[in-house]
């Protein structure tokens, strides 16, 4: 499998690079920036052959079987698109795009030409989502009528990249860190449908200070939330809450995890736990160890590469499946941006 990679920044190389190169078979071959110097410095950083600024020459050239795409958000439905019209399967970082119609057009090429498109939501991937997903189907939890989720830091807006920009990025923590609880949650549970969706944002810190846990950011270029806070309506009848943020005044410096409540039991995805009550007294169902966080960047590239291959089984964020994704954080956005209720 020849892989070629768009983008040429540190999601690329820490995170996409080496896990392609740790399965057998596959070569990285290519890599795309706009700017020359940095797609040559790349290449040659890496041992990767060529660098190139043109996509398209860069499709025509190399004939990869697999593209990955990680630049910008607002970047990615044309590069995804272009990736699939070169008739090559695509890997995608996080979020799908920063807008669900884009996110629709990108499955919709995927399926009429039988190819594998992916997004890269590796929280999918850990022990405790694969063991929590297996309970929940073998019934332990029973019937989930509320969950929780979290992905909250007290002072970590990104002190680098376009994080702060609402143009490039469609957003601020709910699309770059919520959305992986969004997907997990709704993976565990098996895509419940959606009736409608509640938000508010809020702006009240990014905008008046100018470093955090993460660094420095300009203030006055500060465009994104720093926190929202959701509802989302079940068809049948469950509930979900979701909190994100960038900057908060809370106690912990990071909280990102996601609680489910049945009729039979509960259960907390980090560390996993399930648990009961008998008599008023809680009774632990099962528990598992302190939460595995080594490898789940290889797991999402190699299921993908799996699933290029023919194989049946993986786990993988498909298009699909990303497309409902967009759509619930299309649908917070705008529900905090009118004041009112969206129904999906």
């Amino acid at each position: 499998m020849r892989v070629a990679i768009i983008g040429g920044g540190d999601v690329a190389e820490k995170k996409h690079l080496p896990n392609y190169r740790s399965y057998e078979g596959v070569e990285v071959v290519a890599v795309l920036n706009r700017r020359e110097e940095k797609a040559r410095s790349f290449a040659e950083r890496n041992q990767v052959a060529h660098g190139y600024t043109d996509l398209e020459e860069m499709l025509s050239t190399e004939k990869p079987d697999i593209v990955s795409v990680c630049t910008p958000n607002k970047y990615h439905y044309q590069h995804v698109m272009e990736a699939l019209k070169a008739n090559c399967h695509v890997l995608c970082e996080k979020p799908p795009s920063i807008a669900a119609s884009e996110a629709k057009e990108m499955n919709d090429l995927a399926k009429e030409k039988n190819l594998v498109l992916a997004y890269n939501f590796q929280h999918r991937f850990s022990e405790e989502t694969a063991m929590l997903r297996n309970k929940v189907q073998e019934g332990v939890l029973g019937d989930i009528y509320y969950a929780k989720l979290s992905a909250l830091r007290r002072s970590g807006v990104p002190g680098w990249g376009n994080f702060i920009s609402k143009d490039l990025q469609g957003g601020g923590p709910l699309i770059d860190i919520g959305i992986h609880m969004l997907d997990s949650a709704f993976f565990i549970m098996g895509f419940p449908e959606v009736k409608k969706v509640s938000a508010n944002m809020f702006q009240k810190i990014g905008p008046y200070k100018s470093e955090g846990s993460f660094g420095k950011w300009n203030p006055e270029k500060y465009e994104v939330e720093d926190s929202l806070f959701g509802t989302i309506e079940l068809k049948n009848g469950g509930l979900i809450q979701i909190d994100t943020s960038f900057a908060l005044h809370m106690k912990q410096t990071k909280k990102m995890n996601i609680e489910f409540a049945g009729d039979q039991a509960g259960a907390t995805l980090y560390p996993l736990e399930i648990y009961t009550d008998e008599k008023g007294e809680l009774v632990t169902l099962f528990e598992k160890g302190p939460a595995d966080t080594d490898d789940r960047e290889r797991l999402s590239i190699h299921s993908f590469i799996q699933k290029c291959l023919g194989s049946q089984e993986e786990w993988i964020t498909n298009g699909a499946e990303g497309y409902e994704i967009q759509k619930l954080v299309e649908a917070l956005y705008r529900s905090a941006e009118i004041g009112e209720s969206i129904y999906l």
